[in-house]
């Protein structure tokens, strides 16, 4: 065990959590209507605990378990031979089981912002613990935990590079937010503005101190590699920032600040898959690109597509994403082969387990809320409670 190395990855294992609570929980809560802050409060707290119960359960062990190729089966459930004493690489290996768990949390918990303001409490609850272990962690198998898309897996020696998440985070929670979005319908009101710019400011500030530990924490050591992730992932965040600012004052005459902290994400999400093999200027690069690419794909989903993925979930996230890591492969840092092979072999995998899984959890508890509790609001029909004095 190496002392300085397990004591980063503690840290980082504090901001990861530290992302989705409260860091999303603000940024989607102020995004909503305010007779629903509660209810999207109440939907990142609940995921965060569910996650954390299964990710012990068995979903560590389908990820990180010494299976096959394709599932990382069960001898690791309920963290089975594992005692403070026992190492991965350099950490306790309780720790790195910590660390990945909270991965988990934010996973599904990123999809929340697609259905919010019309969707069913049981629904959220059974269909992210079902994806979480069945979408998910065979994926985090497949990439990171030695699994076919892994170096000497499908794609050869050289298999997929994603450091931290392009692929097995933000596609996949991307991916799955469009489909529900998609299924579930839009909204009976959706031109109502954010019922609270500050909360979403905060947010987004949150989250992207707690990239820090995402990204950061991805070496899994306390070295110059830890470092230089962290730096391009706070430029990326930045020139994002601008550039989405930038081209909405080009195109509408003013720059949001919503779409600011928006372009942070965006920027954020398009570094973390390269955030372990860029430098600083291509972080640059990404960053500054990411900002319009994101911006172009919100205006594309909602206002072409019609689809009222209500937080611009795959818009930001998933695109993002998917820029990322084909970026690794533009810069040369990676194969095109296993970059866009592994992109379409995860993305056909998460279309057809969460469609099922759609399909299969509505028939058990309603995936959307009646019209009634739409129109009065999540919070007092769903959870007997007000976030405010007044009704917006």
């Amino acid at each position: 065990m190496n002392g300085a190395d397990t004591a980063w990855i503690i840290v980082a294992t504090a901001l990861v959590l530290f992302m989705t609570l409260p860091g999303l929980a603000l940024f989607y809560g102020g995004l909503v209507r305010s007779r629903n802050v509660l209810s999207v409060f109440m939907h990142c707290y609940a995921i965060a605990c569910l996650m954390s119960v299964l990710w012990f359960v068995v979903g560590y062990s389908i990820a990180f378990g010494e299976g096959n190729a394709i599932w990382g089966g069960l001898d690791k459930a309920f963290l089975n031979g594992i005692t403070a004493d026992t190492l991965a690489g350099t950490l306790p290996e309780v720790l790195f089981f910590a660390f990945q768990m909270t991965f988990a949390i934010i996973t599904p918990a990123l999809i929340v912002g697609a259905y919010v303001e019309r969707v069913g409490f049981g629904f959220v609850l059974l269909f992210s613990g079902l994806w979480m272990l069945l979408c998910y962690a065979p994926v985090v198998h497949w990439v990171w935990g030695g699994g076919m898309l892994a170096d000497g897996g499908i794609f050869g020696d050289n298999g997929v590079k994603d450091f931290a998440g392009g692929i097995v985070v933000h596609e996949t929670a991307g991916l799955a937010a469009l489909l529900i979005a998609f299924f579930l319908g839009p909204r009976k009101n959706h031109t109502t503005p954010p019922h609270n710019p500050g909360y979403v400011m905060i947010g987004a500030a949150m989250l992207w101190v707690g990239w820090f530990g995402f990204n950061g924490g991805s070496q899994l050591a306390a070295d110059g590699g830890a470092a230089m992730a962290l730096t391009v992932t706070h430029l990326s965040a930045a020139a994002a920032s601008l550039s989405w600012a930038l081209w909405e004052r080009i195109k509408f005459g003013k720059s949001s600040m919503v779409g600011m902290v928006t372009g942070t994400i965006a920027g954020l999400a398009s570094i973390t898959p390269a955030s372990g093999f860029v430098g600083p200027v291509q972080a640059l690069i990404i960053g500054a690109v990411a900002g319009i690419l994101c911006q172009e794909a919100v205006n594309l989903i909602r206002n072409k597509m019609k689809i009222d993925d209500t937080l611009d979930v795959f818009a930001v996230h998933g695109v993002g994403g998917i820029f990322g890591t084909i970026m690794i492969a533009v810069f040369g840092l990676g194969s095109w082969v296993a970059q866009l092979g592994s992109l379409a072999v995860v993305g056909v995998f998460t279309v057809v387990v969460t469609v099922v899984l759609i399909f299969v959890v509505k028939a058990i508890t309603p995936l959307r809320v009646d019209d009634e509790t739409e129109v009065n609001g999540l919070d007092i029909a769903v959870h007997g409670e007000r976030a405010y004095d007044h009704a917006s």
